[in-house]
């Protein structure tokens, strides 16, 4: 189906405009430690054979959108193999589709060089905006488990005649002061943000997912870039984030409306938060797999299917290909190639790519990174009193790395890529 005739279901087609999606990879994932000091936060797994990337890539793709940009400047390369030009989303097109954006210098705008935050970001792109002709932008970070219809939300921005389209999600108060709370008039029209309150009076947030009037962005980027010029000419940040100036100020013009996502939403960026998503996953409570007619895509690895063998435990777990299990595994996803050898544990986990956890070890409440080796009797963690446990309970161990034998990482222990605990 062509993205005009999948739009135009939502759309009429005398009304679709040009449309740009655009995924944020960001900067530095520095809440996830060790697991982002060497890889873009989006190009973390999840479910095993799958990276936080393609929830984004797969929404646009399902949605029919024709362009979509995927902006990624920390560590860019650790997405390039997997993001492949965009051809596991059929965005590998010869007339837009994929592209990935990277920080340029010489631009004759001055604004050139890294983004200092998601609205900076889109500053930067200004210019490639206008030459594209958008007349609408849909803008998503790239590390949230989700499943949306890109087009349901256009299609009410489009009817609203809104400027800004905020899509909100609703989240207990424990994790709405993490995040940025959108206060929501019975009219739908939003009439005030607080990003990362000590105390939220409710649970709607924003959740990093937006639709703009490209022309109406881009004029209000333009002033507030040149208000903080004229403020202070010698400053050199840039605008920062979202709920910092850019949406503020559209708030004000009262011409921005909520679009309310009512299926499983997850920002996995805190390591608590990663463990629980995975939980959730296994205990059946996300739904973004469900619709065959809305896969989630991905660049699947090139390995056999995995391999349970005689005396191996696995309860309530997901084993991805290429996986052996000779010991016992309980609410944990372990990733490709990995090996749990016989007497070794592995509860409430999540192994990552060629992790081998030798005989008698035991890990629990941990992410272990691609290609990290646990010894013999060493022991990660400890199982949680709660759950899901606090960021500073979970164990982070970094890629390539390697816990000696008879090693203790207490809870909340960080290893840094390629490092030795002995």
């Amino acid at each position: 189906m062509s993205a005009d005739l999948a739009m135009s279901s939502v759309v009429p087609l005398s009304r679709i405009p040009k449309i740009v999606g655009v995924v944020q990879a960001g900067g530095q994932g520095s809440r996830m430690d060790v697991l982002t000091r060497e890889r873009a936060k989006p190009a973390l797994p999840f479910a095993g054979s799958y990276q936080l990337v393609d929830f984004a890539l797969s929404n646009f793709g399902n949605s029919g959108i024709p362009d979509v940009w995927v902006s990624v400047q920390y560590e860019a390369s650790s997405l390039d193999r997997h993001l492949a030009g965009g051809r596991p989303w059929d965005l590998d097109r010869t007339r837009g589709g994929y592209r990935r954006l990277v920080p340029e210098e010489g631009q004759a705008s001055g604004s050139e060089g890294f983004s200092a935050g998601n609205a900076d970001d889109l500053l930067k792109m200004g210019a490639q905006l206008r030459e594209a002709g958008a007349k609408v932008v849909v803008v998503t970070s790239a590390d949230q488990v989700y499943r949306l219809d890109m087009r349901a939300v256009v299609a009410q921005h489009l009817e609203r005649g809104s400027e800004a389209t905020v899509v909100t999600v609703e989240v207990p108060l424990a994790q709405a002061k993490h995040k940025t709370v959108v206060d929501v008039g019975r009219d739908g029209v939003v009439q005030g943000l607080t990003d990362k309150p000590t105390a939220p009076p409710h649970g709607t947030i924003a959740a990093e997912i937006f639709v703009y009037d490209v022309p109406v962005l881009l004029r209000t980027l333009d002033a507030i870039r040149h208000e903080r010029a004229q403020a202070d000419p010698g400053l050199t940040e840039g605008i920062g984030d979202f709920p910092d100036r850019l949406l503020p100020r559209l708030v004000e013009g009262g011409k921005a409306h909520a679009y309310a996502l009512t299926g499983y939403w997850r920002d996995l960026g805190r390591p608590s938060a990663y463990l629980a998503a995975h939980r959730e996953l296994l205990r059946g409570r996300v739904d973004v797999f469900d619709d065959p007619a809305w896969p989630i895509l991905t660049r699947s690895p090139e390995m056999p299917p995995p391999m349970m063998h005689a005396g191996s435990v696995v309860e309530d777990s997901m084993i991805s290909p290429g996986s052996h299990v000779h010991g016992t595994v309980r609410r944990s996803v372990v990733g490709p190639g990995c090996v749990v050898e016989a007497g070794a544990v592995v509860e409430d986990s999540v192994l990552m790519h060629r992790v081998r956890v030798a005989a008698g070890a035991q890990v629990f409440a941990s992410v272990v990174d691609d290609s990290c080796r646990v010894g013999e009797d060493a022991q990660v963690g400890s199982q949680p009193k709660r759950w899901p446990p606090s960021d500073s309970a979970v164990v982070l161990v970094g890629r390539e790395s390697h816990v000696a034998k008879g090693v203790v990482l207490k809870p909340g222990a960080r290893l840094e890529p390629g490092t030795t605990a002995s």
